[in-house]
């Protein structure tokens, strides 16, 4: 029997708040968990202080991803699924002017929010992104327990406890998948596009209505986050003074067009003029939206990281309001079983994580996963559509990881526009092609980003101790 977990598309598509799935989400996320293990062990009561170490890539890109931020906010007791991110500023202010934490909402404890938020620039083996929890209690003593953010917002813990559960799921698939040969065996087998054999897997795990609902709310999220890029100005947040672009490339591309809710704004964009250069000036436009959302803390869907969260919704809306006008949210969740899938490829053959793999485990990952949704949506065959992924992975092949100040800004945004397109690009090339004499399948791809990743210096490897992370400062921004 393989050892092979179960990841279903909402692993791979899901709500979280920016800037970054590994370096937010996962610490966001571990604090929850945290406080689980507390109430279990019937310890959570005795609390009396407590402290939380981050280490490595958790500790050297920690400040510029909010790290300490959304630990805190764990901490607390809040979920970013449904906080409300208006009030995180005010949250935070509150525990550094009163010295005081409440929490999971429920216990107040004495707590520093720069003292007992320790980065530590020694990485724990196990993963680059660790971080552990430390716990005195009133009967003097103390309990620690270290989580591990291994990208897209998972986190597990060394012993993994929770890995034979998600292996018996994955034996109880009726179409378990590990390589994408495999995939495309049961596609022709069952006579049946990939997102088809996706579907039947994820009825495995949830109810026809809970799988709509959740499809609704990542699409909803997706689409808001979009609106919001494009209809807000400003500089954002943290010290590069990076200006929004999505505002006012959408006041140009939306020209006249008169619309007054996102309900109104695709049918209002499927009105504007479109040669080669608006597609171009619109995909950008839509991928920038969401991760100039992303960088100020706004709410996201990892796709499959925070960082890399504006490719897939870009290539949808691409689809929605250009290739077709006719495109229903049925369409949508097409692309998303399909990028879903092809996503979770990656993640079982390589990595998702940018401290593991570099950027092209993100925006790499994210391009060949809307590659695959839009070959798929425009007719392609299943070999096409792994043949458009490849295509996508092979062309960000040892993208490395070097944001400027460890902020999920610069050259992260701008990365985004170029998955987008390079996906499209991809589609119609996969589409143009006899996928069935492909000189590189998806798994060797796979198998090279992987073999890529291990080589890869650490310096490129989200750390901002290498490529333009030192060659750009501050200063000259």
């Amino acid at each position: 029997m393989r050892k092979i977990e179960c990841i279903s598309v909402f692993d791979m598509l899901k709500v979280g708040v920016g800037p970054s799935s590994s370096h937010t989400l996962g610490p966001w996320r571990a604090a929850q968990r945290w406080i689980d293990e507390l109430k279990k062990k019937d310890r959570f009561d005795h609390v009396e202080k407590i402290h939380v170490d981050l280490y490595g890539s958790l500790s050297l890109t920690g400040k510029g991803h909010a790290t300490d931020i959304a630990t805190v906010l764990g901490l607390l007791g809040h979920d970013p699924v449904t906080m409300d991110i208006s009030i995180i500023e005010s949250e935070i202010e509150r525990i550094k002017d009163t010295g005081k934490l409440l929490l999971n909402g429920e216990k107040e404890i004495d707590f520093n929010f720069i003292d007992d938020v320790k980065f530590n620039r020694k990485f724990l083996e196990f993963h680059p992104n660790g971080m552990t929890f430390r716990t005195s209690l009133k009967n003097g003593k103390t309990t620690s327990s270290s989580f591990y953010s291994i990208g897209g917002g998972f986190v597990v813990k060394k012993e993994r406890k929770n890995a034979s559960k998600k292996m018996k799921n994955f034996q109880e698939f009726p179409f378990p998948v590990e390589k994408a040969t495999e995939l495309l065996q049961y596609c022709k087998a069952e006579n049946k596009p990939i997102s088809e054999i996706v579907l039947e897997n994820e009825r495995s795990l949830r109810t026809d209505e809970q799988i709509e609902a959740n499809f609704r709310q990542i699409w909803d999220t997706m689409l808001e986050s979009m609106y919001i890029g494009c209809h807000t100005e400003g500089t954002l947040p943290g010290g590069l003074n990076v200006k929004r672009r999505a505002f006012e490339m959408h006041q140009r591309l939306i020209g006249e067009t008169a619309y007054t809710n996102v309900e109104d704004w695709i049918p209002a964009i499927r009105q504007t003029e479109v040669k080669f250069r608006q597609i171009l000036k619109w995909v950008s436009c839509f991928a920038l939206s969401v991760n100039e959302v992303n960088a100020s803390l706004g709410r996201v869907v990892t796709a499959p990281t925070n960082g890399s969260a504006g490719t897939v919704p870009a290539v949808m809306m691409y689809y929605m309001t250009i290739e077709n006008h006719e495109a229903t949210f049925e369409d949508m969740k097409r692309f998303m079983l399909v990028a879903g899938e092809i996503g979770s490829l990656f993640k079982k053959g390589a990595t998702i994580s940018a401290a593991m793999g570099g950027c092209q485990a993100e925006i790499g990952v994210s391009s060949a996963m809307a590659a695959g949704g839009l070959t798929e949506l425009l007719g392609g065959t299943p070999e096409q559509v792994l043949m458009a992924s490849e295509i996508a992975m092979e062309h960000h092949l040892g993208l490395t990881c070097d944001p400027i100040a460890g902020l999920v800004q610069v050259p992260c945004i701008e990365r985004n526009a170029m998955g987008a397109i390079k996906a499209i690009n991809a589609a119609e090339i996969a589409l143009e092609s006899d996928a069935t004499k492909a000189k590189v399948p998806l798994d060797k791809v796979i198998e090279t980003m992987w073999d890529t990743a291990k080589d890869m210096n650490k310096k490129y490897k989200e750390t901002s101790e290498g490529g333009l992370a030192v060659k750009v400062n501050l200063s000259d921004c």
